[in-house]
């Protein structure tokens, strides 16, 4: 039977790292708990010792092995040392940063082929604020905070691509990005949006599935059956006409299966 990808946890920046946390806890046990190996990946900051709070609450949570790798260069991201050392993982974390730095230090290098490698034999992958935007195929990598929707007003840009049909937005609520994110599902309606606020994550499994964690919301921006636009025709400075834009807001225990676009609630939540 072929190996199912790994889970991808991601969070949308400022997670719990003092009290439980819930959302470190959740990757942590999906990549094994105590028979974690696990690496933590700060190539999205400019700061070396940016893994290094990371390394320290996994190994507290008991974790068999936690390296951090701060990747600074495409040369480094194309030593060959990379493929012995992912392939060894069960669980991989990106910390928060720029992510433009991800996708321009490690796309096409030794590093990217080998964490593609590990995703599809296994390995949990895990990302923070940038680490979250870089999953997606297209990533958001900029854009005005609480802005009317205007098709202008975000930046784009390629992605990792570990996550296929959405785009990702974090800080969401607490930096008010609604309008972002309206603006890059405008631009192509197929893609699911996916907003997540701060100490909240979405844990996509291989079936299809996301499920929420965290003490926040997701919003959840769904525009395939959008009737009506006007981002072909409008002006930079043109608010959008989006109509038909289904909108989902779900909090901890709830999730969203891709096929159907259909919501599951938690046993408790549903009506009797």
């Amino acid at each position: 039977m072929e190996q199912a990808a790994g889970e991808l946890v991601i969070i949308g920046g400022a997670e719990d790292k003092d009290g439980e946390c819930e959302i470190l806890q959740h990757f942590f046990s999906l990549a094994k708990g105590r028979d974690a190996r696990l690496l933590v990946l700060s190539t999205a900051s400019t700061d070396p010792d940016a893994g290094e709070q990371y390394r320290q609450i996994f190994s507290a949570m008991g974790a068999a092995e936690v390296r951090v790798l701060a990747v600074q260069s495409r040369q480094k991201a194309n030593s060959p040392e990379y493929a012995r050392i992912f392939a060894e993982c069960t669980g991989i974390f990106f910390t928060g940063g720029d992510q433009l730095r991800i996708t321009g230090i490690l796309g096409g290098s030794l590093l990217g082929e080998a964490l593609f490698k590990a995703h599809r034999d296994g390995v949990v992958i895990a990302g923070t604020s940038a680490g979250a935007s870089v999953m997606s195929e297209t990533m958001l990598v900029g854009g005005a905070n609480d802005a009317t929707p205007k098709k202008e007003i975000i930046r784009m840009a390629p992605g990792l691509g570990l996550l296929k049909g959405a785009v990702i937005d974090q800080h969401f609520a607490q930096r008010g990005r609604i309008g972002r994110l309206l603006a890059a599902v405008a631009h192509n309606p197929v893609i699911l949006g996916i907003g997540l606020d701060e100490d909240t994550a979405i844990i996509y499994k291989p079936v299809g599935e996301y499920e929420v964690v965290g003490s926040g919301s997701v919003t959840l921006i769904d525009g395939r059956e959008v009737a009506c636009s006007n981002v072909s025709e409008s002006t930079a400075e043109e608010p959008l006409v989006l109509t038909n834009v289904r909108l989902h807001i779900l909090s901890r225990n709830y999730a969203f299966k891709i096929t159907g676009r259909q919501i599951r609630i938690h046993p408790l939540k549903e009506d009797t």
